[in-house]
């Protein structure tokens, strides 16, 4: 197995964040948080391209400032996806 790199570890590590933020909410809170981070993360794991370090930078970043406010809020609404109404 190979050794990760040091962008890799933060990537993980910030997926680890999440999911012991998303343990502080209650049971569908948590369930919500963790469906929306894992699709998140699978989605640009495929669609980003590894070699994108900028990119991948700013999404770090973004995601670190989403954790920051996932664990100082006691909302959830950044992580839930707006339902579509026929409105």
């Amino acid at each position: 197995m190979k050794k990760l790199t040091g962008l890799q570890k933060q990537v993980l590590g910030l997926y680890r964040g999440f999911l012991r933020a998303a343990r502080s909410k209650g049971p569908e809170d948590r369930k919500k948080i963790e469906s929306y981070v894992s699709s998140e993360f699978r989605n640009n794991a495929k669609n980003v391209e590894r070699k994108n370090f900028i990119y991948i930078e700013y999404l770090l970043r973004r995601g670190t400032k989403q954790l920051d406010q996932l664990k100082t809020v006691e909302t959830v609404s950044t992580f839930t996806v707006p339902s579509r109404s026929g409105n």
